[in-house]
């Protein structure tokens, strides 16, 4: 990607945990907003998709450590549950994420690729000085998905433990 308000990140995180269970709840985008907080403000499901999750849309506004919000949105363009699955998105966002899910013994390992432009007007006018502060804004909020994601497997263990 060569424009200035162009992206290309990809990210690696490892969790305790089953391709099943990253996948309910990394595909669960209205739930984003509860375990994900200090990124997901608010997520709506737009439409359902098909039996298999292709197609649904999901709406977004988001935040990261920067003073601004982002509104976008996404729609499943490929599902290989439980190991993972593909989107596009539009919005202040325009273009496409891949999440992917390993099984590694008793651990798995997530990667999501995401390549992007930023349409949003501040972020499109600035990304020619601010790009290297909003990649680390992109970075600090995958850094809270991590460890969000690691108490949600928590919170999950916890209730697993009381209904049984």
């Amino acid at each position: 990607m060569s424009k200035r308000n162009e992206y290309a990140f990809t990210t690696h995180w490892r969790v305790p945990s089953t391709c099943q269970e990253i996948s309910e709840i990394l595909g669960n985008g209205p739930d984003l907003a509860r375990w994900w907080p200090s990124v997901y403000l608010d997520v709506q499901e737009l439409e359902p998709g098909g039996s298999n999750g292709i197609g649904k849309v999901v709406s977004l506004h988001t935040k990261g450590w920067l003073p601004y919000t982002l509104r976008w949105q996404f729609r499943i363009t490929d599902n290989r549950s439980p190991y993972g699955f593909s989107l596009e998105a539009w919005g202040d966002f325009v273009g496409t994420g891949d999440w992917t899910f390993a099984q590694d013994g008793d651990w798995v390992n997530i990667t999501y690729d995401w390549r992007i432009r930023a349409d949003k007007p501040l972020l499109r006018w600035l990304s020619f000085i601010m790009k290297p502060i909003f990649a680390a804004n992109h970075h600090w909020a995958m850094r809270q998905g991590e460890e969000s994601l690691k108490r949600e497997l928590i919170r999950r263990q916890g209730e697993t433990a009381v209904a049984s």
